[in-house]
């Protein structure tokens, strides 16, 4: 059974459930349990911001928003973003979700990795990008409780060598097509990674942050 930490629990649906097996199945150990926790964080992220949102979409777009990193899901061209929202796309509208939803989840997942815009947008949209800064590099960890992350921690764990296979991970998902990196903050994993590319840093947020040490 998932973890209930405060208030927050995986939705107990159908489609969560094949969401969970889908990406289980799909992501490495160390992808699903940090997508997992992006779900607790964004969650009680809107929880306390007394934002409403629907939790089984909200699921959805934190447990895909990596899947473009990895295959069968990672094109020749396309930014991992849109790769992973694409494959939500498809799963969701295989499941006779309604296109507004769909459309919702698509755009939180291809917007997680651009600052400053998805805040002013749908919740799901600025909770997915809430999660995946808060368990990455630490943004707002001020604002959720010790045990609040020590829970999200126990139940979902990540190594003593995250901040490097996260990195690492990245660099692995998007190393082929480094033109799709043009704008956004894989040109930082690239330019840690490849002496050849040059980008002016991503990873070195990951690094500092104290929430990962």
């Amino acid at each position: 059974m998932p973890p209930i930490i405060n208030g927050v629990v995986v939705p107990d649906s159908q489609l969560a459930r094949e969401i969970t097996d889908v990406v289980r199945d799909t992501v490495s150990p160390l992808l699903f349990h940090h997508s997992s926790r992006v779900y607790y964080f964004a969650a009680l992220t809107g929880r306390r911001q007394g934002l409403k949102f629907d939790e089984e979409l909200l699921y959805c777009g934190c447990m895909f928003h990596d899947m473009g990193l990895v295959h069968p899901h990672s094109s020749a061209n396309e930014r991992f973003e849109v790769d992973g929202a694409n494959a939500a796309r498809a799963f969701l509208k295989s499941h006779g979700i309604r296109q507004q939803d769909v459309d919702t989840v698509w755009t939180a997942i291809a917007l997680h990795t651009t600052p400053g815009i998805p805040q002013h947008m749908h919740p799901v949209v600025a909770l997915v990008t809430a999660g995946v800064e808060m368990d990455v590099l630490g943004f707002a960890y001020d604002q959720f409780s010790d045990a609040d992350r020590d829970a999200i921690v126990q139940a979902h764990p990540r190594g003593a060598r995250f901040k490097e296979e996260i990195i690492q991970t990245f660099y692995n998902g998007i190393k082929h097509k480094p033109q799709t990196t043009f704008g956004n903050v894989k040109a930082d994993v690239l330019a840690d990674k490849d002496p050849h590319f040059h980008a002016g840093n991503f990873c070195s947020v990951i690094r500092a942050s104290a929430w990962l040490a």
